[in-house]
């Protein structure tokens, strides 16, 4: 990949790592819940599962995801119904107590499948993949674009889950802890509406 070609990619991830979306609201939601350090597999494996599928869709299946806009719908309505199904679970949270016995964070396989199913990740991935990697050379530049993808998105997605861990300082209120965890199950839902919009449009 030519030299000139990073700084904008790198600007790219940044942008597209730190801002919110649904595994960054599932982030905030875990580091207030179970804590940073066991939220980490959960962080690694967001990283990875991003950079799996910039190998993926970038060597073997952006032609053909182009090709299937049909694929996209499915995609969506599929996705939308996970979402809603975590979100009810964020709102329905109880805390670090409450969770140590009844529920655990994303495990690192759990997040790197849950990307397949994100489309704020099939969109960043193939804006990624069709923006900065020459066709000409896929081979060399799909694996840039997953390495600066993890180098960049790393700290910002954990920055997310630190938050959450600040946060859970002033949510041993069970009314403070039920109004951020319906807060957060309405900024999941709020992250997807872009995509159901789009399946109807006007």
């Amino acid at each position: 990949m030519p030299p000139e070609l990073l700084f904008p990619l790198a600007t790219f991830c940044l942008v597209s790592t730190i801002t919110p979306g649904p595994n960054n609201m599932m982030l905030l939601s875990s580091g207030a819940t179970f804590g940073v350090r066991r939220t980490v597999p959960h962080i690694l494996g967001i990283s990875g599962g991003c950079a799996v599928m910039v190998l993926v869709l970038g060597w073997a299946l952006a032609g053909a995801v182009r090709r299937m806009p049909g694929a996209f719908t499915a995609l969506h309505i599929v996705s939308a119904i996970y979402l809603l199904w975590l979100a009810w679970r964020i709102a329905t949270s109880t805390g670090p107590h409450g969770a140590s016995a009844r529920a655990r964070p994303f495990r690192t396989i759990d997040a790197v499948g849950f990307q397949w199913v994100n489309p704020k990740a099939w969109a960043m991935v193939l804006g990624a993949v069709t923006s900065f990697a020459r066709p000409a050379h896929l081979l060399i530049d799909v694996p840039v674009v997953a390495a600066v993808l993890m180098v960049i998105g790393l700290p910002c997605i954990a920055l997310w889950a630190a938050s959450g861990q600040i946060l859970s300082r002033f949510l041993s209120d069970p009314r403070a802890l039920r109004a951020f965890n319906f807060g957060m199950a309405g900024l999941l839902v709020a992250s997807i509406w872009p995509g159901l919009r789009s399946l109807f449009p006007a």
